[in-house]
């Protein structure tokens, strides 16, 4: 979630591109058949067969959803069951089945009055329903705050790749695309699991958010449940991948707790 001009678009982009399995669409353009599935009518023998959708298409990858905020609230409600049981249920003209739409969901929104207005408190900022925003693992808002070094280095690179089509002499060798492609489809392989030892401490940590959210409850934004829960737990097995490991370790579980711990501070603190 962020202010016009922060470069949400091209972050999706760039995932679209880096992504082994990923579908960009705009949520403007996207429809609750278009994200999940739909029914057809063949015209010649007028049999009825089944087309899937964008997290259907996107099964093990990622769906890229932009401008998350101008879909129709029936369209977002239609993700709702893909996000929280990774399946997609037709029961449409006679076809009762289920889909897997084991996907991850990565989606820009622009705040409810264009930019972010600090007068205003966050859930009139962030017009987006509570069910739909607890599905997600990490919020994070990104503002266009004005700064002198930073617009000054902005302007000069946006200026440089204008005159010459391509962008200035980096201090380090990126890492391409190409490359970076094949390792996350490499290690999406890989199924970590929780060893018995540190059960015991992912319950702790949980037990300690629930509480420190009960008695912070007047800071006026969002929830733990059960969701927070299993959000720890698929953080802590991403960060095992990408070391490579068949074992989430303690520091996967704190570095999970970390990031969720700035993504829920990005947004509480914005007026600091």
């Amino acid at each position: 979630l962020g202010d016009p001009s922060v470069a949400k678009s091209q972050f999706l982009k760039f995932v679209e591109k880096a992504a082994p399995t990923c579908v960009y669409t705009s949520g403007k353009g996207s429809s609750a058949a278009g994200l999940t599935a739909t029914v057809t009518q063949e015209s010649g023998s007028r049999d009825f067969y089944l087309e899937g959708g964008a997290m259907v298409l996107a099964d093990g990858g990622v769906v890229c959803i932009d401008e998350f905020d101008k879909m129709r609230e029936q369209d977002r409600v239609a993700i709702h069951e893909a996000m929280e049981q990774q399946t997609i249920s037709i029961a449409k003209a006679g076809i009762t089945t289920t889909l897997n739409a084991r996907t991850s969901v990565l989606a820009a929104a622009n705040p409810a009055f264009s930019r972010y207005n600090t007068n205003r408190s966050v859930e009139e900022n962030i017009n987006l329903p509570a069910a739909l925003l607890s599905r997600f693992d990490l919020l994070w808002l990104i503002l266009d705050r004005p700064s002198h070094a930073n617009d000054k280095r902005l302007a000069e690179h946006v200026t440089y790749v204008h005159r010459f089509s391509t962008h200035p002499a980096l201090e380090f060798d990126p890492v391409s695309p190409q490359l970076m492609r094949a390792y996350i489809a490499d290690i999406t392989k890989i199924e970590p699991s929780v060893p018995p030892e540190l059960a015991a401490y992912v319950v702790d940590e949980y037990v300690a958010m629930r509480q420190d959210a009960a008695e912070n409850v007047e800071n006026g934004y969002g929830f733990t449940s059960a969701r927070t829960l299993l959000a720890i737990l698929r953080l802590s097995q991403a960060l095992a991948r990408l070391r490579r490991s068949g074992t989430v370790s303690r520091d996967d579980v704190v570095e999970a707790r970390r990031l969720m711990s700035l993504s829920k501070s990005s947004v509480l603190q914005v007026g600091d």
